[in-house]
């Protein structure tokens, strides 16, 4: 008999081809059986009859303890993780806004700093670049084989925006390398025209 840390008995198990009635067996957090009766000594037990078991969400946009505009949003990677948790997300990935003269490693590598020891669920990051340049740009190929392949670019906002050139060529980059890029897409210069003209 295999041992198994947990084992959910009886649900209406949802993948994402079939739902079928089955056992779910877990051992050290990963799914390692599906099927009917299964046992084990040491396991813990839930009872999922008449319930359904879903696979953990996971939600690609999030902004945890992110200064913008003179204020951080109200939620750190606890608050935001614990409440992530309670409605079945089981992973997030989040923004991991470049100051002005970091690298993109040091931009990853102080977003983890905010997370480690806070997030109750697993993480990943997107690199919003915010101080775009040549150094920079070159820098992406290494950040997608360091595992931040996805990479956020805007066009509007002062101090935050990116010119069609340097977008272009940051796509350019990403694609060849692997890479993807998330774009916050306005046109600056006609919001620009239009607040101005209708204040």
């Amino acid at each position: 008999m295999r041992e198994y840390d947990l084992i959910i008995k009886g649900g209406t198990v949802v993948t994402a081809s079939d739902i079928f009635r089955s056992d779910v067996a877990i051992k050290d957090g990963i799914i390692v059986a599906l099927g009917q009766d299964i046992t084990g000594d040491r396991a813990n037990i839930i009872n999922a009859e008449n319930k359904y078991v879903f696979p953990g969400g996971i939600d690609v946009h999030t902004h945890l303890e992110m200064p913008f505009g003179g204020t951080v949003s109200s939620d750190d990677f606890e608050t935001g993780t614990v409440a992530a948790a309670c409605g079945g997300t089981t992973t997030i990935i989040d923004f991991a806004m470049q100051a002005k003269g970091q690298s993109l490693q040091q931009a990853a590598e102080t977003w983890h700093k905010k997370a480690d020891g806070k997030a109750v669920i697993d993480y990943g990051f997107h690199i919003a670049i915010t101080d775009m340049n040549d150094d920079i740009l070159n820098e992406m190929p290494k950040a997608i084989k360091n595992g931040y392949p996805s990479f956020k670019l805007f066009m509007t906002y002062d101090g935050l925006k990116v010119n069609d050139d340097v977008l272009l060529k940051s796509l350019i980059m990403a694609k060849e390398n692997g890479g993807l890029i998330c774009v916050h897409a306005e046109n600056y210069y006609i919001i620009d025209y239009l607040i101005k003209k209708i204040l």
